[in-house]
């Protein structure tokens, strides 16, 4: 009877992980052949994997990756122009750590998207928090906010991740001239202090004249923020997707 109180205490406390091991070592033989001290140590590492399983649970559905993707699967070729050494760099996190961004260019299936999401993957399981967002929808959402008064709230919550990746700068024909404002704001907020990661068709040589639509000052802007200190990786090669890279 004692115990199944303090089972249910523990889960009570929202000790789940300490529940469980202590179920389980009144089941085991050997558990209770231990000393105190070994079965309490077990119960509390059990305590510890189980929030940090949650944790990365939680950060996982938070980042709202486009596509499942983990740097163990990541194909490292000269053909793709994408080094052992730079996907070891990347893969370490040190560089959201420093608050640097990220650049990957390269054609259509290339696997940009597909790496920006397992280098997000990464960066959750280090414990940073990160959101995926496709570049075009979130100026969208942010126009909306300009017109209905929500616009610095969005940008503050943008502004928090520790890890931010835009997805497919380029994907429209036209850069609408309020969207150069918005993107300005965004990595503005975040420059210095949080990372984010960028991913375009277009070769970097190509954004000035995308962004600046008759305003080369705030294309400066953007890119001068986004693009420093950067870590510029661009693919090359012919289209994984029939791979399921991207």
């Amino acid at each position: 009877m004692q115990t199944t109180q303090t089972t249910q205490k523990l889960f009570q406390l929202k000790l789940h992980g300490m529940a469980q091991a202590f179920e389980d070592q009144l089941a085991s033989a050997h558990a209770q052949s231990l000393g105190f001290e070994e079965r309490f140590g077990m119960v509390v590492d059990a305590e510890t994997t189980y929030r940090d399983n949650a944790r990365l649970q939680r950060l996982l559905r938070q980042a709202k990756f486009h596509v499942p993707a983990s740097v163990d699967q990541v194909i490292q070729s000269p053909e793709r122009n994408l080094k052992s050494s730079t996907v070891e760099n990347l893969r370490t996190c040190t560089w959201i750590a420093k608050g640097q961004n990220l650049v990957m260019t390269g054609a259509t299936g290339t696997g940009k998207t597909w790496l920006a999401c397992a280098f997000g993957h990464q960066a959750c399981r280090k414990g940073y928090s990160v959101l995926f967002q496709r570049l075009s929808m979130m100026l969208e959402d942010l126009k909306i906010a300009r017109a209905d008064g929500s616009f610095k709230r969005k940008i503050a919550a943008l502004a928090r991740y520790d890890l931010l990746i835009l997805d497919d700068l380029g994907s429209s024909d036209t850069f609408l001239p309020e969207y150069r404002e918005y993107l300005l704001e965004v990595v503005d907020a975040r420059i210095g202090i949080h990372s984010t990661v960028m991913t375009s068709q277009y070769p970097v040589s190509r954004w000035h004249d995308y962004l600046s639509g008759g305003n080369p000052t705030v294309a400066d802007a953007i890119l001068d923020r986004l693009l420093s200190g950067a870590i510029i990786v661009e693919l090359k090669g012919d289209s994984l997707r029939s791979k399921r890279v991207e």
